[in-house]
């Protein structure tokens, strides 16, 4: 059965960017494009984030296979992210998107 976009629950396009969809997931993204990446590097670098909220938006990427989770043997123990090779190919789509944003983003939101 071919779905269409009346089909709400079906509609890829919001399932994908509900998968994307959260105040620090694009800059999540940003910093995990560059490697992995320990939580708290991740917590440090991005600035008004909770680790309550970080940890929630982490689990939610890698519950969507976007994102991989890796526990160090240590003490104490370390905890790093790193994209999927799903997440990885999103590189060029959140690039592109970004620039789509930046050229019209002037008086729909006011940067300061």
């Amino acid at each position: 059965m071919r779905h269409t976009y009346h089909d709400v629950e079906f509609c890829a396009t919001r399932v994908a960017l509900g998968m994307l969809a959260g105040k620090w997931k694009p800059i999540l993204f940003f910093h995990l494009f560059a490697g992995p990446r320990r939580f708290t590097e991740l917590w440090r670098d991005i600035p008004r984030v909770s680790k309550k909220v970080l940890l929630e938006q982490l689990r939610q990427l890698e519950a969507a296979g976007l994102v991989e989770r890796t526990v160090h043997n240590g003490f104490p123990p370390e905890v790093s992210y790193q994209l999927s090779a799903k997440g990885a190919e999103l590189g060029p789509i959140l690039h592109r998107l970004d620039q789509w944003a930046v050229k019209h983003i002037e008086g729909v939101v006011q940067i300061s």
